[in-house]
């Protein structure tokens, strides 16, 4: 362990004067209003998003359905946080996606769909729902952080800033490994660890800290076992479509081992044909990358496993011709990655390629 050097009496005085200097002397109270009043105040104007600094409206409808799906269930919301202004009116500091959201629900504007738990209620407007279940959508408290009378701009804004830019969104990877335990996915993480995986997809320290190749083997296997379905029910929503695919897997699984070998026998003459014919520079776009492209290793692997498996006989072929073409490179560009008709286009594009040899 590193030896560090006590702080000298200076260091700790100017560390401490600076602290006090900067500390912001802000006043606030804890206040729960109910979605109701909310969304009445924000129809009136009286409660406003400062658009100088906060983002434009960004969630998307799968965002919004999914907050509104939680408040259904009961679930705590995140605090707000809402300032008084000089003109008497309520600025939302934090919560304006929260606060449209809800706007949109009760004025009708927002359709749920894709619920992943209170799938009955797909298709339904606010108005739709049992009268009960309104009132108590309506008497919901959401609690905001009131920060009082005389909190400037500048500290507001720093607030938003500071809120909005700390910590780290949990990525799906890490969600699916901590939700769906099992035998199935248990088997995704010994992949991760085969090193001819580790080879060929490379991934940075930053990413794999968040699971890039758990990520990238789920993708695989789900892509992979729905190929001939034409990924029936796949709606854009990746990972929506992953967790139900390992959570399904792992119920499989359990009533049949022999899922796993065959599995593990298409990953390895994936990863064992994709050697000889990529070489050292693998599934990266450069040798000299240190990272894999999701829908790089999307297109080649998935489109390299479903030659062999319509070919099993499929001579080495050499790709280097079209693997760094124009054509290529349109294919596996993140625009539109997840589009369903982008997603059969790349694979098919791959085994096509190695299937014709040309």
């Amino acid at each position: 362990m590193k030896v560090r050097e006590a702080k000298e009496e200076q260091q700790i005085k100017e560390s401490a004067k600076q602290i006090r200097d900067k500390k912001q002397d802000i006043k606030f109270d804890v206040r729960d209003y109910p979605i109701n009043y909310l969304v009445s105040q924000y129809e009136k104007q009286e409660f406003y998003i400062p658009l100088e600094y906060q983002r434009n409206f960004v969630w998307s409808s799968n965002d919004r359905c999914f907050f509104i799906e939680s408040i259904l269930m009961g679930l705590p919301i995140p605090f707000m946080f809402f300032a008084d202004t000089d003109d008497g009116r309520i600025e939302i500091v934090d919560g304006a996606q929260r606060t449209q959201t809800l706007v949109q629900f009760c004025q009708n504007d927002l359709e749920l769909q894709g619920l992943q738990i209170l799938k009955n209620s797909n298709g339904f407007l606010f108005e739709d729902l049992d009268p009960a279940i309104q009132r108590k959508f309506l008497n919901t408290n959401v609690r905001v952080v009131f920060l009082e009378e005389g909190t400037t701009e500048n500290v507001r804004q720093e607030i938003f800033k500071r809120i909005n830019t700390s910590g780290s969104r949990i990525k799906p990877a890490e969600a699916r490994r901590g939700s769906f335990d099992g035998k199935f996915k248990k088997f995704l993480e010994d992949c991760v660890k085969n090193p001819l995986f580790n080879e060929l997809a490379p991934r940075t320290k930053t990413t794999e800290d968040r699971y890039e190749g758990f990520e990238l083997v789920s993708r695989f296997f789900a892509y992979y076992d729905n190929y001939e379905s034409n990924f029936e029910n796949y709606t854009g929503n990746v990972t929506k479509y992953i967790d139900e695919y390992v959570e399904e897997q792992n119920k499989k699984v359990e009533e049949d081992e022999n899922i796993i070998l065959k599995c593990r026998e298409n990953f390895e003459k994936m990863l064992s044909y994709a050697e000889k014919i990529l070489g050292k520079r693998g599934f990266r776009k450069s040798l000299t990358s240190k990272s894999t492209p999701r829908a790089r290793f999307e297109a080649l692997s998935i489109g390299i496993a479903i030659a062999l498996k319509e070919k099993p006989d499929l001579p080495i072929r050499e790709v280097t011709d079209w693997i760094d073409g124009e054509e290529f490179a349109k294919c596996t560009k993140s625009d539109a990655a997840n589009n369903k008709n982008k997603l059969v286009g790349r694979i098919n594009f791959v085994k096509n390629k190695l299937i014709s040899g040309e």
